[in-house]
C-alpha cells in the first residue's frame, strides 16, 4: 500500500474520532457547569487544557469565557483541533482515497461537514447547541459504524483501526489528567461536587453506563481509572484502545519496534496500582504514558508514511 494512502486513512479515522470527542465534552462541561454549585464550577478552561490548545487560544483569545471556549473547539478554523477543522480534514483525506473506503463514506463526511458548517450558529447558540452537538456525534459514529461494517479488513483498515483508537487512548487520559486534578484524591465519601466531576470524566468518554455495568459499584476514584485505564471490555478505556492497536499492528510488516513499545505501555498499564496513586503520581504516571503514545506515533509515521507524507493533516 502506498505511504500516501495508508497516511490519508489513519489521519481519516483521527480527525472523525477528533469531531465526536469534541463534541462531547463540549456537551458534558455545559451540563456539569449547571450542576456544580456557583462558586465551585471548573468553568470552560479545562477543554482547553484536554485538547492541549492553551497555546494557540491564549494567543487568540482574552478571556475563558463560555462563548470564546466554545467557539474556539465548535467553528474556528484556526483551530485545527476544532469540530469543524477536524471534519473539513476528513473530508479532505477521504476525498483522496475515495477509490479506498465505501462510497457512502464520502457522502456521509460530506453530509456532516456540510451540516457542522452551516449550522454553525446553532452550534454558537446556549438554546440550539445540544442539539447541534448531538447530530455531530451521531454522524461521527455512523461513518466509524460504516467503514466498521462496509470496508474490507485488508491492510487499509488496520490503518483506520489504528488512527482510531490511538486519538481514543490520547483523549482519555487527557480527560483523567485535566478532571482528576481538582478532585482530592482519598476520601471515603465524595462531595457532591466531586461525584459530579467523576461522573462526568465517564460520561465524556460515554462510559456512565457501562461503567455501572461492568464495576458495579457506586461512581469513586479508584473504581472510576481502573475502568478507564485498565479494563479491556469498554471500547474507550485505555487498555482496550491500546490491544486494538496492537491486533491491527501484527497485520502489519516492519512492526517489530512498534510492537516493543505496546508491549510496554501495556505492562506499565496493567501493573500500575491505581488506587495508591496521588493525585501528583498520578499525573506523571499519565504524562509518561503520553510519552510512549508519542514515542509510539512517531515510530508509525517514520516506518509507514514518512515516504510519501500527505499534505492534509494537522498533528497533536
Amino acid at each position: 500500500m502506498l505511504s500516501r494512502v495508508a497516511d490519508s486513512i489513519y489521519w481519516l479515522a483521527r480527525y472523525i474520532e477528533r469531531a465526536e470527542n469534541s463534541a462531547r465534552i463540549v456537551m458534558v462541561n455545559a451540563n456539569m457547569v449547571l450542576d456544580t454549585p456557583k462558586g465551585m464550577s471548573p468553568g470552560w478552561r479545562p477543554l482547553i487544557t484536554i485538547t492541549s490548545s492553551e497555546e494557540l487560544y491564549d494567543q487568540n483569545y482574552s478571556e475563558d469565557s463560555e462563548r470564546n471556549v466554545v467557539k474556539f473547539l465548535i467553528g474556528d478554523m484556526n483551530n485545527p483541533g476544532s469540530i469543524l477543522s477536524s471534519l473539513w480534514f476528513a473530508r479532505e483525506n477521504v476525498r483522496t482515497i475515495r477509490d479506498v473506503v465505501p462510497r457512502e463514506t464520502w457522502e456521509s463526511i460530506n453530509d456532516l461537514h456540510l451540516y457542522a458548517k452551516t449550522n454553525l450558529r446553532n452550534g454558537l447558540s446556549q438554546r440550539a447547541r445540544y442539539d447541534y452537538l448531538k447530530h455531530i456525534i451521531a454522524g461521527a459514529q455512523q461513518i466509524t459504524g460504516m467503514l466498521a461494517g462496509t470496508m474490507n479488513h485488508d491492510t487499509a483498515y488496520h490503518f483506520l483501526r489504528i488512527g482510531r483508537n490511538l486519538e481514543r487512548a490520547e483523549m482519555t487520559i487527557r480527560i483523567i489528567d485535566v478532571r482528576s486534578a481538582s478532585l482530592l484524591p482519598h476520601k471515603a465519601e465524595l462531595t457532591p461536587f466531586e461525584n459530579i466531576q467523576w461522573m462526568s470524566v465517564l460520561k465524556s468518554l460515554s462510559g456512565y453506563q457501562m461503567y455501572r455495568r461492568l464495576m458495579q459499584v457506586r461512581v469513586g476514584r479508584p473504581a472510576v481509572l481502573k475502568f478507564l485505564l485498565q479494563t479491556r471490555e469498554f471500547p474507550r478505556a485505555f487498555f482496550h484502545c491500546i490491544c486494538e492497536v496492537e491486533e491491527s499492528m501484527r497485520r502489519l510488516p516492519h512492526n517489530n519496534k512498534t510492537l516493543a513499545i505496546l508491549a510496554a505501555i501495556k505492562e506499565t498499564v496493567l501493573k500500575a496500582d491505581l488506587a495508591q496513586l496521588e493525585q501528583q503520581a498520578l499525573h506523571i504516571f499519565i504524562d509518561d504514558l503520553e510519552l510512549a503514545l508519542a514515542d509510539l506515533t512517531t515510530q508509525i509515521n517514520n516506518r509507514y508514511f514518512v515516504a510519501e507524507p500527505s499534505p492534509i493533516k494537522q498533528s497533536g
